[in-house]
């Protein structure tokens, strides 16, 4: 989608620090992040919600899960403890239109979480 920021970060016109890149996903330090971790791991393809999600795509949202597992245990989190949060639509939270899960970790995390 050419107006999507997250597709010009994915394509590489707007950027980003890359922290995983596969066929399929792409993952990347938030700028404005909210703990010590802050990455947010998107599909390399466009998807605005997850109410857009198809069944061709039910394995997606598990990369995605498995990847930010990977991406603490290599931080070194995994053991400590680590966050992940997907917002639906904009009373959720979800400010850019493209399916992202964010990964947090290294503070304490609140419970209710907003």
């Amino acid at each position: 989608m050419s107006d999507c920021i997250f597709c010009k970060i994915v394509e590489g016109t707007i950027p980003s620090a890359e922290v995983y890149r596969d066929e399929r996903l792409y993952a990347f330090k938030d700028i404005t992040p909210q703990a010590p971790l802050h990455v947010l791991i998107v599909p390399t393809r466009h998807i605005a919600t997850l109410n857009d999600l198809s069944a061709h795509d039910e394995g997606l949202v598990g990369e995605m899960v498995r990847r930010a597992a990977a991406i603490a245990r290599e931080h070194g989190y995994a053991e400590r403890g680590y966050r992940t949060v997907f917002n639906c639509q904009s009373e959720a939270g979800q400010s850019v239109f493209h399916i992202h899960l964010h990964l947090l970790a290294g503070r304490p995390m609140g419970w209710p979480p907003g």
